[in-house]
């Protein structure tokens, strides 16, 4: 039998059920029809009016129950279309748990896979470790002797001190050689020269773990002499850590704050075997309490260096030193004026390279002096763009005869280069001079650099620095 809906197919696509089911949506529409009558008040006392208008009430009836199978045949289609779609959407569901169920399989399947591909990539690497060890076997490498090894191994630390630590993030020779093979490990731990220098650097919230690598670092050394540089950060069981290591330290790099109060104190009297000193961040109110260290320093130093300082040293700061001038044969420093150049040039008798700032803010007689030692002169003149020679009454106060390497730049502008005094210097000095090196504000001919060369017959090379030392 054909309803109103009969071509609702339930057997097919759900697209074309939906499309179907918006077809009748769109066609049906529900309207309620007037049912009012003159007799549609009940009950009705006039009988005498009903008796005569009884076929009027009988073809209302008639007319109510057309409308009443009208209904019900609507009813029964929309019923068979509800009968239609309940039965879809119970099959779509049963459909739907079978494809989870296969879903659930198939992903339970895929982790199987997976754990079998992660097998299969760790036997690869396993063959891919054992297939490269065996091929290292074959290796000129694996074969080199244990004293060769180590000398490979020297030319791989860092050049600068700072990468030098246990604690560094980026972990980087000797540590970094100790993990890649087992004889790697027992020739690196077992060659001191490769922890002979260190970075030290500890606060107290991680001390525990700092003094462990610390201690095990230094221990490697073996009893062969220190270079060590102490950081910012520190600990006041620092100096504790370091102690039993004092008389080894041979090169020290600090900063100024080591000197100031709350710091570790570090005293001359253990350092017996320094030789070189570099202390940064100095201002002039430091100048005495790194004077009385530097007084106690013993006579191995050999190099003194003041770096990123503010401090510039008087006569009187100068000779506070003590005797440990007269050992030194290299010296970094910032002096008042050229006096205490001269005063500093009187001190270190054994100075062979100098490495000096001068302020020069008045012009001052000056005494000459004769230096038999020095080979290696940089020269950075701060001085007044009023004065008018200051580098002529420098040149002409020395004598440099064993003067090899010259670097003199001058920052005030307006700067002349005093060829005649320069010409003076070497001819009095008779040095071997191989090196002359202007820079800063300084300028110089080519004519005046043939000068020098046909002077100096050792004179390898004239150069212009654009900037300062």
């Amino acid at each position: 039998m054909q309803t109103p809906h009969s071509e609702l197919n339930i057997s097919g696509s759900v697209s074309d059920v939906i499309g179907a089911l918006q077809n009748i949506l769109a066609r049906s529409q529900v309207i309620i029809p007037v049912l009012e009558t003159p007799y549609s008040r009940f009950p009705n006392t006039e009988h005498s009016t009903i008796e005569l208008e009884r076929q009027s009430v009988i073809n209302i009836i008639a007319q109510r129950q057309q409308q009443l199978d009208t209904v019900l045949y609507e009813l029964s289609g929309l019923e068979a279309v509800i009968d239609s779609v309940v039965s879809i959407i119970a099959e779509r569901r049963q459909q739907s748990d079978v494809v989870l169920d296969e879903i659930s399989y198939l992903e339970a399947v895929m982790d199987s896979i997976k754990n079998i591909h992660q097998q299969v990539v760790e036997k690869k690497e396993k063959i891919m470790q054992s297939m490269n060890l065996h091929k290292g076997l074959l290796s000129a490498l694996w074969r080199l002797p244990t004293e060769v090894l180590s000398k490979i191994f020297n030319h791989c630390l860092p050049e600068t001190i700072f990468s030098l630590s246990p604690l560094n993030l980026r972990v980087k020779a000797p540590v970094l050689l100790t993990r890649i093979c087992q004889r790697w490990r027992e020739v690196a731990v077992c060659t001191p020269d490769l922890w002979c220098r260190l970075y030290v650097e500890a606060d107290d919230g991680g001390w525990k773990q700092a003094a462990f690598c610390y201690d095990l670092w230094l221990k490697r050394s073996r009893g062969r002499p220190l270079s060590l540089e102490l950081g910012h950060n520190y600990s006041p069981k620092l100096r504790s850590l370091l102690q039993p290591h004092m008389r080894r330290i041979k090169f020290l790099r600090v900063s100024v704050d080591y000197f100031r109060g709350g710091r570790p104190q570090l005293f001359a009297i253990d350092l017996l075997a320094l030789q070189e000193l570099t202390i940064c961040g100095m201002v002039n109110h430091d100048i005495p309490t790194i004077a009385q260290f530097i007084s106690r320093l013993p006579s191995t130093m050999r190099s003194l260096k003041f770096i990123n300082m503010m401090p510039v040293f008087s006569i009187e700061h100068l000779s506070s030193l003590g005797p440990v001038w007269a050992y030194l044969t290299d010296v970094q420093i910032a002096v008042c004026n050229p006096n205490a150049f001269l005063h500093l040039l009187q001190l270190c008798p054994n100075l062979s390279s100098l490495n000096v700032h001068i302020e020069y803010d008045r012009k001052e007689p000056m005494e000459s002096f004769t230096h038999t030692k020095l080979q290696s002169l940089c020269i950075i003149l701060h001085d007044s763009p009023l004065l008018t020679r200051p580098l002529s009454d420098l040149f002409n106060a020395v004598s440099l005869p064993n003067l090899r390497v010259l670097e003199v730049s001058r920052t005030s502008r307006g700067s002349s280069w005093p060829h005649e005094d320069m010409q003076a210097l070497l001819a009095r000095s008779k040095c071997p001079l191989e090196t002359l090196t202007i820079g800063g504000r300084l300028m110089i001919t080519d004519a005046q650099r043939a000068e020098y060369v046909s002077l100096i017959p050792s004179l390898e090379a004239v150069n212009y620095a654009h900037t300062y030392f």
